[in-house]
C-alpha cells in the first residue's frame, strides 16, 4: 500500500432517516436524490437537498421471491447500485447470506424509482460454493465507448468484472476479469468512476459489520482503461493488494466504507456508511476533490 495518507474528513451534516448500510445515491432528473441501501426488499430513501433524508419504503414491497434461494428465505437484500440512464433507473443488487459465496446479482429497473415500481429484469451473475469469487456488491460503469461493465466481489479472490449488454443490462458474454485482490484478504464494494484521463476503482478494505469495532476503510487505484490494470499512488497493482487510502476510522467515525461516487452540480460526492460509537450504521456524505496529480481526496 502506498504510504500517502491524507487528512481525515468528518462526514458532512445529514438529518432525518440516516440509518443505512451499503448506500448508493443518484441525482434525480427533476432534482432531489434517491438512495437505495441494504435492507428488506432493498430499502429506499429520498432527499430534496442532500442533507435531510426520509424513508421511502422498499423497492419490492411485495417481496422478491426470485432471491430467496440465495438468502435462505430472508428478505434482506444487499448492496444495491443505482444509476439513471436512458430515461430510467437501473438497480443492481445482491442476494446472499453472510460469509458464504452462494450468491447472485440481479437487475431491476424503474422509471420513477419509487417503492413498488421496480421491475425484475433477471439474474446477471451468480457464484456457487465451489467458485473462487463472490457475486455480491455490484457496480455499473459505462466507459467512454459506451460499453457497459459490472464490477463486483467480496473476499475470496477479490474484485471481478464482466461485460454487459447495454440494451438489456444483463451479461453479454462468459468472460470474467480480475481487477483487484488481496490474496484472499478482505476487499469488497468496488465502485468505478471516470475522471479526467483515468478510471478510478474505489474499494473497501478490511472488515465491515462489526459495529464500532469495524475496520472498513476506503482505498483507490486508477487505470487508463476501464478493465485495468489498476495501480495505486505508489504504482502497486491492485491485483497485488495495492490501494491508496482516502478515508478511514477517526474519532467517533468507525469503519467508513461501501463507498459510492457520483457527480453533482457543486462537486463530486462520496457517499458511504460508517458506525458511530453505539455501533449504529449511518449515512456519510463528503465532497470528493482531486489533487494536482489527479488523485481523489475527501473533504
Amino acid at each position: 500500500m502506498a504510504s500517502y495518507t491524507p487528512a481525515h474528513a468528518a462526514p458532512g451534516r445529514v438529518t432525518g432517516d440516516i440509518g443505512v448500510h451499503d448506500p448508493s445515491m443518484v441525482k434525480q432528473p427533476a432534482g432531489g436524490y434517491l438512495v437505495a441501501h441494504t435492507g428488506d426488499n432493498i430499502a429506499l430513501k429520498t432527499s430534496a437537498d442532500r442533507t435531510a433524508f426520509r424513508n421511502a419504503g422498499s423497492a419490492f414491497p411485495g417481496g422478491a421471491p426470485w432471491t430467496t434461494a440465495y438468502t435462505n428465505g430472508s428478505r434482506n437484500l444487499w448492496a444495491p447500485d443505482l444509476s439513471y440512464r436512458n430515461g430510467q433507473y437501473y438497480m443492481y443488487y445482491s442476494a446472499s447470506t453472510f460469509g458464504v459465496n452462494k450468491s447472485a446479482i440481479f437487475l431491476a429497473t424503474s422509471t420513477s424509482g419509487a417503492s413498488g415500481t421496480w421491475t425484475h429484469r433477471g439474474l446477471v451473475v451468480e457464484s456457487r460454493s465451489g467458485d473462487d469469487f463472490n457475486a455480491i456488491d455490484p457496480d455499473l460503469v459505462v466507459d467512454d465507448q459506451g460499453r457497459w461493465w459490472l464490477s463486483f466481489g467480496s473476499f475470496w479472490s477479490g474484485i471481478r468484472m464482466i461485460a454487459l449488454n447495454p440494451s438489456t443490462g444483463l451479461r453479454s458474454d462468459s468472460a470474467m476479469r480480475s481487477v483487484a485482490g488481496r490474496n484472499g484478504g478482505p476487499i469488497e464494494a468496488p465502485n468505478i468512476v471516470k475522471h479526467g484521463g483515468y478510471y478510478y476503482l474505489f474499494v473497501s478494505f478490511d472488515y465491515c459489520c462489526r459495529g464500532a469495532s469495524s475496520t472498513y476503510r476506503v482505498m483507490v487505484g486508477r487505470s487508463s482503461g476501464v478493465t485495468g490494470p489498476y495501480t495505486d499512488r505508489g504504482g502497486v497493482a491492485m491485483t497485488s493488494g495495492g490501494g491508496t487510502q482516502i478515508l478511514a476510522s477517526e474519532g467517533s467515525v468507525h469503519g467508513p466504507g461501501h463507498q459510492d461516487v457520483f457527480t453533482d452540480t457543486d462537486s463530486d460526492i462520496l457517499t458511504y456508511h460508517y458506525y458511530n460509537d453505539n455501533g449504529t450504521s449511518l449515512l456519510g456524505i463528503n465532497w470528493l476533490g482531486w489533487d494536482s496529480a489527479g488523485w481523489p481526496y475527501v473533504h
